[in-house]
């Protein structure tokens, strides 16, 4: 259960400490904090948050190659035409995707409400208090997971939201990225306390159309995530089971116990 498996977590919340200080977000999230020394909400690239559609700030960030040089490529750009240059912005805490946040009012874009996607929140109505964790892979992790049936590798590294309540953790989410024929599309996973899935549902299928109305997703609900079946196929339905079998075991190899 996940209780056990994330008792130190619990214990750094029980110990009075805000889980901000432990929050953190994988790949571009953390090329940020390395050049700028914090951690960004998702809507410093993403319109509404992770998974959503990019805004021009992370419209310029892919353009200059996704990359932790591609943010200092793009620190004398104004992305969002606020009149101050991406980096001014970045390094007074205020969001260079968003012309209502200025170094001399950032706005309140760092703030729970926005580090936790909003597609997060619906999930999980009258919670308040989440405890973001990296799902970053260990070499160990990439075995467990190859014995689970699930290729994955560092491009897999993503965020697990795990809603509290009473300080005890009640589930987990991802927002985590699929591809058909070449094109991306986004999934989010929810799951229970137990690590059974509740739900699997499309956040994102602006290039992958038909992956909004895909017939696949109810299958997968109450299913342990060790449980997640192998993709058949090359289909759409077969594109989408090998993106929710990565996710499940990237949750489940980085929350339970070897």
């Amino acid at each position: 259960m996940i209780r056990k498996s994330l008792g130190k977590a619990s214990l750094v919340l029980a110990t009075g400490l805000l889980w901000t200080q432990v929050q953190a977000q994988p790949l571009f999230a953390n090329w940020y904090k390395q050049q700028y020394g914090y951690t960004p909400a998702c809507i410093a690239c993403h319109r509404d948050g992770g998974g959503s559609p990019l805004n021009a700030y992370g419209n310029q960030f892919k353009s200059a190659g996704k990359s932790a040089a591609a943010l200092k490529a793009i620190e004398g750009k104004d992305a969002d035409g606020d009149g101050f240059p991406n980096g001014v912005e970045a390094m007074a805490k205020s969001n260079p995707g968003n012309k209502e946040s200025t170094p001399n009012n950032k706005g309140q874009w760092l703030d729970v409400s926005s580090l936790i996607p909003k597609q997060v929140q619906d999930q999980f109505p009258g919670v308040h208090e989440y405890l973001p964790r990296d799902a970053l892979l260990t070499n160990a992790d990439v075995e467990r997971a190859k014995a689970m049936g699930a290729q994955l590798g560092q491009h897999d590294n993503n965020t697990i939201y795990i809603p509290l309540k009473d300080k005890r953790p009640a589930g987990t989410a991802m927002i985590f990225e699929a591809d058909f024929q070449g094109k991306p599309f986004f999934l989010m996973l929810t799951t229970d306390r137990t690590l059974t899935v509740t739900k699997v549902e499309p956040i994102n299928t602006r290039q992958v159309k038909a992956a909004e109305k895909a017939s696949i997703y109810d299958t997968f609900k109450g299913i342990q995530l060790d449980k997640l079946p192998a993709p058949k196929g090359n289909d759409l339905n077969a594109a989408i089971t090998e993106a929710v079998k990565k996710a499940g075991t990237l949750i489940y190899v980085r929350l339970k116990n070897a």
